[in-house]
């Protein structure tokens, strides 16, 4: 019999607890991640209010020096610890992968000089449209839109930049390039996109409206994503006949390998929350894994270098978790992790090589405190564990450790 009959991951997309051991071995605009801290930087520089956590034991995870405004508490209502990643990347789908239970050996490859010109002239050929040369290269989602939208809308050309993640973007006019036209130019990208010299993880058809001066993306986003390269634990609880629910981007992420749910992408993080409260309360949910992305963080905070707005988007996000926790049974079992930092006070504009935090929780448990550290993968490793299915490729459980 299962420990807990549901649990639910969500991942804080980029919200980083410190520098991990080999943060000197990935770079920031030329600098080392070394001294990136998400969450120590943030809570330093603009102050964070996270009352909710904080009772969860953020405060008591173990670090160099403790969060200047999260407290350690006493009697945590939570099991914490910190996790550090295994696998040679730092972007969102090596990290997602790991906690799921991959180790990725080799990262996909990252442009920071823009697409080679043959990749470009591919497009070009299977299009028929032209692409703007001076987009591409790593690029605000909504930058490349307020710089280039009105030449797009004038000329047809296409818009093809790409960011820190191993990924390729094409933004595109609703009214200029139909969503057809779009969906149909990624998927071509996907296929030419599977092998190195140009392995990337997504293709992203990101489509926006408006006029020059107000242009806003649609939520008709769609990602082209690889699958992942073996087996995770979303896939073996699929197989095992153990329901799996995605909330957010987490299906195009593991490009619906071991899905059998897919909730839906988030406007939001409150939207993204809206759809985890939604997907507890469903009556057909009574056994097995709900994972939830939310994204805000790192799409609008973290890679824009906005401390204020990321530790406004944390406490709004705190605020949620007594809504989550009221729709949980009393066997469920709470995971509030990470996938890898994005300090808003560093250098650049990339991701960061952080150990990411833990928070578990369940009305279940009688005990609380901290678990031993461990690797991203112990979360796979849990879940499989749990439900008493094959674990993936990495990662040691913590299940006895959960009293």
């Amino acid at each position: 019999m299962s420990k807990f009959d549901r649990i639910h991951v969500v991942v804080m997309d980029s919200v980083g607890i410190g520098e991990a051991p080999d943060a000197a071995n990935f770079f920031n605009a030329g600098e080392p991640d070394t001294g990136s801290d998400t969450l120590g930087h943030i809570s330093e520089t603009v102050g964070l209010e996270v009352p909710e956590m904080e009772k969860m034991g953020l405060g008591n995870i173990q670090r160099p020096e403790p969060l200047k405004t999260v407290a350690s508490v006493e009697n945590p209502t939570g099991y914490v610890t910190k996790l550090e990643e295994q696998s040679l990347g730092k972007d969102t789908m090596t990290g997602h992968w790991e906690l799921m239970g991959l180790h990725i050996t080799e990262p996909f490859d990252t442009f920071w000089d823009g697409f080679p010109e043959d990749l470009l002239q591919k497009i070009e050929e299977f299009s028929g449209r032209k692409i703007i040369r001076e987009a591409n290269k790593p690029y605000s989602g909504t930058a490349v839109i307020d710089d280039f939208g009105p030449r797009q809308i004038e000329t047809g050309e296409l818009i093809v930049y790409t960011s820190a993640d191993p990924v390729l973007q094409i933004a595109a006019h609703e009214d200029i390039i139909p969503l057809e036209e779009l969906y149909r130019i990624c998927e071509y990208a996907r296929s030419i996109t599977l092998d190195r010299p140009t392995l990337l993880g997504r293709i992203i058809a990101r489509p926006y409206v408006g006029e020059p001066g107000h242009f806003t993306r649609t939520a008709n986003r769609h990602d082209y994503a690889v699958s992942p390269f073996s087996a995770t634990v979303l896939d073996n609880l699929k197989e095992a006949g153990v329901p799996t629910y995605a909330v957010g981007k987490i299906n195009d992420i593991f490009n619906g390998s071991g899905i059998s749910h897919d909730v839906g992408h988030n406007q939001s993080n409150e939207h993204g929350v809206d759809q985890l409260v939604e997907t507890l309360k469903n009556p057909e949910f009574t056994k097995g894994l709900s994972f939830t992305n939310l994204v805000d963080f790192d799409a609008l905070f973290g890679h824009r270098r906005d401390p204020e707005g990321y530790r406004d988007s944390l406490q709004e996000f705190d605020a949620r978790i007594p809504e989550i926790i009221a729709n949980m049974g009393e066997k469920d079992l709470l995971m509030i992790t990470a996938d890898h930092g994005n300090d808003p006070t560093f250098v650049g504009t990339d991701h960061t090589r952080e150990y990411v935090p833990l928070l578990l929780f369940s009305k279940s448990l009688a005990g609380s405190g901290h678990i031993e550290i461990g690797n991203f993968a112990d979360v796979a490793a849990t879940i499989a564990d749990n439900f008493g299915v094959k674990p993936s490729m990495i990662g040691s459980s913590f299940l006895d450790q959960l009293k």
